[in-house]
């Protein structure tokens, strides 16, 4: 099974921007616990990342054709007014998809608490830190396997 973990813009920057918010560990250090979860479940993850929004828009659009079962996406900004995002996501409805956010953007800023990509998403997980996306993995493993 081939699972894809998408992270928009400024999460190649965790461990340097807003250590108060995002925490001190680095991008390679999610990496890194990306991989090992995916070496315990015996699964195959691709991880991309990107700041800009067309390039997340044709790797999710290549998740249809390329064997990806499940999708992990962290938006990042672009989960607050990206319409082309969300429509690429829908696009791709028989992938199951969960949107991850590292803080909790429902005690944040009024904006972040608006997702326009959540509603084409199984799942949304946040405020669990690095630890969402490993929850994420858990879930789309879990549909996948009983479903």
């Amino acid at each position: 099974m081939k699972l894809l973990v998408i992270n928009g813009p400024n999460l190649n920057f965790l461990g340097i921007r807003e250590k108060k918010v995002y925490g001190n560990q680095d991008y390679d250090y999610l990496l890194s616990i990306i991989g090992k979860k995916a070496e315990e479940k015996g699964i195959e993850v691709e991880v991309f990342q990107s700041n800009h929004e067309g390039a997340i828009i044709d790797r999710i659009q290549d998740a249809y054709s390329d064997g990806t079962a499940g999708i992990v996406i962290n938006p990042g900004a672009y989960t607050h007014y990206s319409y082309a995002i969300r429509d690429a996501l829908a696009s791709v409805e028989d992938i199951p998809k969960v949107e991850v956010h590292i803080s909790d953007i429902t005690a944040r800023e009024s904006f972040r608490a608006v997702s326009v990509t959540a509603e084409v998403c199984q799942k949304q997980i946040f405020g669990q830190g690095l630890d969402g996306y490993l929850q994420a993995m858990d879930y789309l493993l879990e549909i996948k396997n009983n479903g």
